[in-house]
């Protein structure tokens, strides 16, 4: 196979030169201005007065906030599956599948052909900032692997279909980078999850891997099977894939994965990156190490509100942009973008951490968050507190929820599925650990938990080995993009997972 790594690292140091002169608040103005003169002659844009639009102001005068519901309901339901003209010019010629991590309510958002040439110039850019930190790079000189979901797409109607964002993606790979990509043909196509990784891991240690990518909690599933499967056998990645370069993740937090990445790449010469993609669009992508934050892609088709998280739900919440977000705000995340979403409240809640160029974290969810008690944790402080807590007792978490239980003085209960099976004598240390981070990170908490006066301490149910997995695959949720929730905040639905998962109650 002919190494294209040389032309990538031209076009990488154009690409670079550009970012390091971009002014992103100009790119996002210029940017929302030409998709509302765009979508000017649509439903939504005729409803709202495009035409007239002149300014970021103005425009936030005229759109009000909205959520997945009121889309549906309002503009999607009535025309679906053939959206003309509706929310974006021509038709929507897919729809991808987004269960969102709390609500599990399924939701179609439209993909555009616009919608798909900006998330292929984000996949660029991704390999942009992994040339700049590896200049000796020759990633584009084997194969680069998606671990994602099924080609095979549901159709809807003539020109129309649906899947998982992944799938649609791996339809529409650019024809200079089809026989870099695995996998393909009817590999690509397969349903099954559980054959698909199988035959994914005897087919993908023939071929010379540079880099792979997809959910966290999922990768390692797939390296578990890699393992088991793979002639030679073996802990580290590079015994079967010796020329790997990257390992993109996203979707979950890693904090709690990144002890066995870790160790899987040790011995190796790979990185790992994370990227911010989600149905909506292609958000933000790592360009320095994992403490420095997300780089907003500013000028890739999508314009980003930042409203703060406790006046999201105000009747004249303050609507903030580039030209105005503070630093080390908690944020909820809203989009425009060329696919038809006009201040769409994504559901994730994020933390600008520098403004010139903008780059965040993610937070947690507008919804992940767990108040059953007046203790108002926030998904950020709750990952952190089970990545360092298994630390702690020196285990690696594949997955976890934690919800309440309201018996008694109530208290909060982690399901959680640890790598291997960790003793009872050291679970203690886990919830104790768990509870003092959280003390100390979080006040509301901290109150709650003096004297065990307002809520008793934290318990855990340490699952069996692949729990959540066999869970995921009775609903229809193995693999792909599907992600475990991480808060469970029925404690009927709780109790439901527990029974499932455990075949327990838990008082």
């Amino acid at each position: 196979m002919l190494d294209a790594t040389p032309i990538l690292k031209a076009y990488a140091r154009w690409r670079l030169d550009r970012l390091a002169r971009q002014d992103a608040v100009a790119h996002q103005q210029r940017l929302l201005l030409r998709l509302a003169k765009r979508a000017a002659g649509t439903r939504f844009g005729l409803d709202h007065g495009f035409a007239r639009l002149r300014s970021v102001a103005d425009y936030q005068s005229a759109v009000p906030l909205r959520r997945y519901d009121d889309y549906w309901q309002t503009y999607w339901r009535p025309a679906f599956p053939r959206l003309h003209n509706v929310t974006w010019p021509g038709t929507i010629p897919y729809f991808a599948n987004s269960s969102g991590t709390s609500s599990g309510v399924t939701k179609h958002i439209p993909v555009s052909h616009a919608m798909m040439r900006a998330n292929q110039r984000a996949a660029i850019d991704l390999l942009v900032h992994h040339i700049a930190n590896r200049p000796r790079s020759h990633i584009l000189g084997g194969r680069n692997f998606m671990l994602g979901s099924s080609t095979a797409l549901t159709p809807l109607a003539p020109g129309v279909a649906m899947g998982d964002l992944s799938g649609i993606a791996a339809r529409h790979v650019p024809w200079w980078a089809r026989n870099r990509y695995f996998p393909s043909g009817a590999l690509a196509s397969l349903t099954n999850w559980e054959e698909k990784t199988q035959r994914l891991a005897r087919q993908s240690v023939r071929e010379d891997i540079r880099s792979i990518s997809g959910t966290p909690s999922w990768l390692l599933l797939f390296f578990e099977q890699l393992q088991e499967m793979a002639p030679g056998g073996g802990q580290h990645l590079a015994r079967h894939y010796p020329d790997l370069e990257l390992v993109a993740h996203g979707g979950v937090s890693f904090a709690p994965y990144r002890a066995r990445f870790t160790a899987l790449l040790a011995g190796g010469h790979a990185e790992t990156r994370e990227v911010y993609p989600a149905s909506e669009g292609f958000i933000a992508i790592a360009d320095r190490g994992p403490d420095d934050g997300l780089r907003l892609l500013a000028d890739n088709g999508l314009f980003f509100e930042l409203v703060p998280v406790e006046e999201l739900s105000s009747r004249t919440p303050m609507r903030h942009w580039l030209a105005t977000a503070e630093l080390d705000v908690d944020y909820a995340l809203v989009l425009s973008t060329c696919a038809g979403l006009w201040s769409y409240i994504v559901g994730d809640t994020v933390r600008l951490v520098s403004l010139h160029p903008p780059r965040l974290f993610v937070t947690g969810r507008t919804s992940y968050s767990l108040s059953a008690f007046g203790e108002h944790l926030i998904g950020e402080e709750i990952e952190r507190a089970v990545s360092e807590a298994a630390d702690t007792i020196g285990a690696n978490v594949v997955d976890f929820t934690v919800g309440p239980v309201f018996a008694g003085r109530g208290h909060h209960l982690y399901l959680v599925e640890f790598h291997e099976t960790a003793p009872d004598d050291r679970l203690a240390m886990f919830c104790q650990t768990v509870d003092q981070l959280l003390s100390a990170s979080n006040a509301d908490y901290a109150d709650h938990r003096k004297g065990d006066f307002g809520m008793g301490p934290p318990q855990v149910l340490a699952l069996p080995p692949g729990a959540f997995a066999a869970w995921m695959k009775a609903r229809g949720k193995l693999g792909g993009q599907n992600k475990v929730p991480r808060v469970t905040a029925d404690p009927e639905a709780l109790q439901r997972l527990i029974a499932s998962l455990s075949g327990k109650r838990i008082e």
